[in-house]
């Protein structure tokens, strides 16, 4: 059965009619997260009907509609517990009545990185391996575990998925979940502008130029030798690194995936953080491998329709 699946990312929201690990078409939408989500949801709306107009399917052809998105998931209610920042409404909503009301669809609805795992557990990088943590870098840092091919949630629904919360500054700077000296803090999208244009070599690098400051051109501009960006890169690389160890440490899998939209310098970070990982994790067993995510612009849109395919199978 065909699937609608939902990617809700702090930048872009993605829209995706999925059968199996196909993704017959996909659509993109600003997310504008920073205003909430129930002003979204007329968007996401069209966009579905788009697609599905696209295919020249109905809705009763659907098995139901996959919400993937950041945050606190109450997945057996199917209700977001807590959201940092993006999509600060989420809370209030009833997405199981919305699905249901504009649809006349069921909802499955889970954490963005544990979504994804799951897209790569079964199509890409983690085929064939029930022990694994992802990592996933973005507008912040995202995470999630699987042990013995079981995705870990927990009592409270916070089991794996806080990765980017850790503590690895515990000097750092406060972050917006209330903690100091995050992996968020020390390295993410949202972080980044205010630690570049907070040094005092940023006037003398070429991102003084840029009207917006990204991972792109912060790599980039080190390419080019830009002393500041080659700073950011290289402090990026050892939060980066740290968080993984953590994960590591906490959760003893056998491979590590890395995904997410900065991954577009994969060449420069998985060599980084496997070597960082080789020297300092506390693996007597052996070495974890660690791999870039095969899906990763559409990981958790594949995740998210195997868990509402799967959710039918065994309910």
């Amino acid at each position: 059965m065909k699937t609608i699946a939902l990617d809700l990312g702090g930048t872009r929201i993605k829209v995706g009619i999925v059968e199996g690990n196909t993704l017959l078409a996909r659509s993109t939408i600003d997310a504008f997260s920073n205003h909430g989500l129930e002003s979204r949801l007329p968007q996401v709306e069209r966009a579905i009907l788009e697609l599905m107009r696209s295919l020249h399917l109905r809705t009763d052809e659907m098995l139901g509609i996959g919400i993937s998105m950041p945050g606190i998931i109450d997945v057996r209610r199917g209700r977001v517990l807590s959201v940092n920042q993006k999509y600060f409404d989420a809370v209030s909503l009833d997405l199981k009545a919305w699905a249901q009301n504009q649809f006349g669809l069921p909802l499955c609805i889970e954490n963005d990185a544990r979504a994804a795992l799951i897209g790569e557990w079964q199509y890409g990088a983690g085929l064939g391996i029930d022990n694994i943590v992802m990592v996933t870098l973005g507008t912040g840092v995202g995470g999630a575990a699987m042990i013995d091919g079981k995705l870990l949630h927990g009592k409270h629904f916070q089991a794996g998925c806080l990765g980017g919360h850790f503590t690895i500054n515990y000097l750092g700077q406060p972050c917006n979940c209330g903690n100091v000296g995050c992996v968020e803090t020390e390295a993410s999208t949202w972080m980044l502008p205010l630690q570049a244009r907070s040094d005092p070599a940023f006037f003398a690098s070429r991102l003084s130029t840029s009207e917006k400051i990204d991972y792109e051109k912060v790599f980039t501009a080190a390419q080019h030798n830009d002393m500041l960006a080659g700073r950011l890169v290289h402090r990026s690389l050892l939060a980066w690194s740290s968080c993984v160890v953590n994960l590591i440490h906490a959760y003893d899998p056998e491979l590590v995936i890395v995904g997410g939209g900065i991954m577009q310098s994969a060449e420069i970070i998985l060599p980084f953080i496997t070597k960082y990982v080789t020297r300092l994790a506390w693996t007597p067993w052996g070495k974890v491998a660690i791999r870039a995510a095969e899906h990763s612009d559409n990981a958790a849109l594949l995740g998210i329709s195997y868990l509402l395919a799967d959710g039918f199978r065994t309910s």
